[in-house]
């Protein structure tokens, strides 16, 4: 992997630590008080942890399909709780990696995943079926 392959696994990196840190403080000081945005944060350190070895690995069988699926369930995150942090932002209680759009994240969550998606579909491997 090289150029801009390797700059959206290091983006998904960054992403993975810094949603696994924000979700580890989060539950482990304050879950009573937003279990719900504090699961969703834990739940986008989850998808981006996956996202990255996946997109790492995506050459190799199996791969590309989970790299697929975990983009795809990222991007489905950040607009359904991006739309429902605007709606409806009592059922958070606090922000979540994915709220507005990944606001707090300077909306690289809503962007990164088109970019992993482009990447996926231009660079499919020869005996990928997904």
């Amino acid at each position: 992997m090289t150029g801009v392959g390797r700059v959206l696994v290091i983006v998904y990196a960054v992403m993975a630590l810094a949603a696994t840190g924000r979700s580890f403080v989060q539950i482990v000081r304050r879950f009573d008080e937003a279990p719900l945005a504090y699961s969703l944060s834990a739940l986008a350190a989850v998808v981006y942890i996956l996202a990255t070895v996946a997109l790492v690995l995506a050459d190799r069988r199996g791969w590309y399909t989970v790299a697929c699926v975990a983009v795809l369930f990222e991007f489905t995150g950040v607009l359904v709780v991006g739309l429902l942090s605007l709606l409806a932002p009592s059922l958070f209680g606090h922000d979540s990696v994915w709220s507005y759009f990944g606001m707090g994240y300077v909306f690289v969550p809503l962007v990164l995943p088109l970019f992993g998606l482009w990447w996926l579909r231009t660079h499919r491997p020869q005996d990928a079926s997904a």
